[in-house]
């Protein structure tokens, strides 16, 4: 198997997706790196990326209220890493607080905002990816990270999520169980709820799934 690298490190690099897809279902990350080739396409992609874009386009015109904030500099697909964390991701806006170039990084906070096309509310898996993108701005561009928010593409409407210790902590934990699943190439066991698997890509590889 071959595995992304940050600067040469030795490991298996997962995405932020995977946090989700972890929560999800952990199988669907352990097809996606021990057994890559099998994964099906779909044209949900498709149409995420389509929905994101306009989401985008319409942020661009949107007043900071929806956030309440008065002011912030916006950042649109902001490529994130941790050589920690041994993640990477893509992060849809980030909003930015403080003075542009200040002498202390320190006064500076992040917001990471991640679009959604749905109107629950922000369930672990969002609040994983919210906090991993937390961490990997504060250790690739300084500054601190407080908090997220999750914008409805649906609702239109936005979520704060604070970005507790605990949160963070709840990701280093699951990125250790990713990274000892697939480096041992061990199959997790099924789901305890077959809900997830009714509309699941892989559920024609789970011969233990009815």
């Amino acid at each position: 198997m071959t595995s992304p690298l940050i600067e040469g490190l030795e490991r298996v690099i997962f995405t932020v997706t995977d946090l989700k897809q972890y929560a999800y279902c952990p199988r669907i990350v352990f097809y996606t790196y021990c057994l890559p080739l099998i994964r099906p396409t779909t044209g949900k992609m498709e149409e995420g990326r389509l929905a994101h874009e306009e989401a985008r386009d319409r942020e661009r015109r949107r007043t900071l209220r929806i956030y309440g904030l008065e002011e912030a500099r916006r950042h649109f697909d902001v490529s994130v890493a941790s050589a920690e964390l041994g993640l990477t991701g893509r992060i849809d806006l980030v909003l930015e607080i403080g003075a542009p170039h200040p002498a202390n990084s320190s006064e500076r906070e992040w917001i990471p905002v991640d679009y959604k096309q749905t109107e629950r509310r922000a369930g672990p898996h969002v609040r994983w990816q919210l906090a991993a993108y937390g961490m990997m701005l504060e250790e690739t561009w300084g500054g601190v990270v407080r908090r997220g928010f999750v914008y409805s593409l649906l609702t239109r409407r936005v979520e704060e999520v604070p970005l507790t210790r605990s949160l963070r902590q709840q990701v280093r934990e699951v990125v250790a169980a990713m990274r000892e699943m697939v480096e041992r190439e061990r199959m997790p066991d099924p789901s305890s709820s077959r809900r997830p698997c009714v509309n699941c890509e892989f559920r024609r590889f789970c011969n233990d799934v009815g």
